[in-house]
């Protein structure tokens, strides 16, 4: 496999429909917000989630591309299991030799990181990818929907209803919100977990498709809409990412946008720096 040889950094716009991208537990479910400002919010933990939810169904049982953090895990298994590696028993610092086995079956360990120092250690990985949290372009406006369910889980309920059996929720989703995510992709560590060139395109497979293995009723439409790569000649980068960034215009061409053609994004080619190249994947 082919070592990443430049530094990388991109631009990731997606949007959603009817739907709650990433509701906030600590709010009710309710969509996550800048309180100050009204911008919607999607973790980088939630994203992350998506890529490895795309990866596990992409590569299931495929060596080398299993999943270290997955619904229901015991971390400490995973780790306790590179411990028993034959390579890891007859090293003498087992510590190294373990976490390197971990990056080589754990596509997530060599992409994001992880701290695996919870059980047997297995020290800890400082990933080459790593992403913002997504703020929406516009203020968000959340809306409560209420819903009826017609049937009751148990008899109790039944008889407390009197033979009615409805029960009423609550939905909440957004109109619409198109979103914008910032992410750094570095060459060094990618050295360092053994993060190759296909998983780099895996990680862009994942990114293009990963909502439509995802979907939900409850997160309405999403879906990706750009994805701009800026690529570096060198290792250490030819320019500050933010520069990069600011070349991306996103402009609002109606009052009240509901689909991405509400919306008009523009790259400033002519003041790109040296060194730097554009790749437009989306």
């Amino acid at each position: 496999m082919s070592e990443i040889k430049n530094k990388i950094d991109f631009l990731y716009i997606f949007d959603v429909q009817d739907g709650n991208p990433n509701g906030d537990p600590d709010a009710g479910n309710l969509p996550r917000v800048d309180a100050e400002t009204g911008m919607g919010l999607v973790t980088d933990v939630c994203l992350k989630r998506k890529v490895r939810n795309y990866v596990q169904v992409a590569k299931e049982f495929t060596s080398g591309y299993d999943i270290f953090i997955k619904e229901k895990a015991i971390l400490n298994n995973s780790i306790d299991a590179a411990h028993e590696e034959e390579c890891v028993v007859t090293a003498t610092d087992r510590t190294t030799a373990a976490r390197d086995v971990m990056c080589k079956k754990f596509y997530d360990v060599r992409t994001f990181g992880a701290v695996m120092s919870t059980g047997k250690n297995a020290g800890q990985v400082r990933g080459p990818i790593q992403l913002t949290f997504a703020r929406s372009v516009d203020p968000i406006m959340t809306s409560e929907h209420s819903i009826t369910r017609m049937a009751v889980a148990t008899e109790k309920e039944a008889e407390k209803q009197g033979g009615d059996n409805r029960t009423m929720g609550r939905k909440a989703t957004i109109p619409y919100g198109l979103y914008v995510c910032h992410g750094f992709i570095s060459a060094n560590l990618a050295k360092q977990t053994g993060f190759s060139e296909d998983d780099l395109q895996l990680f862009w497979e994942a990114l293009k498709n990963m909502f439509d293995v995802d979907r939900s009723a409850a997160r309405g439409l999403m879906s990706a809409q750009k994805l701009i790569v800026f690529q570096h000649n060198s290792m250490l980068g030819n320019a500050p990412a933010n520069k990069l960034f600011d070349l991306v215009k996103i402009e609002k061409q109606t009052d009240v946008p509901r689909s991405f053609s509400d919306y008009k994004v523009t790259i400033d080619k002519d003041n790109l720096p040296n060194g730097v190249e554009i790749i437009e994947m989306i």
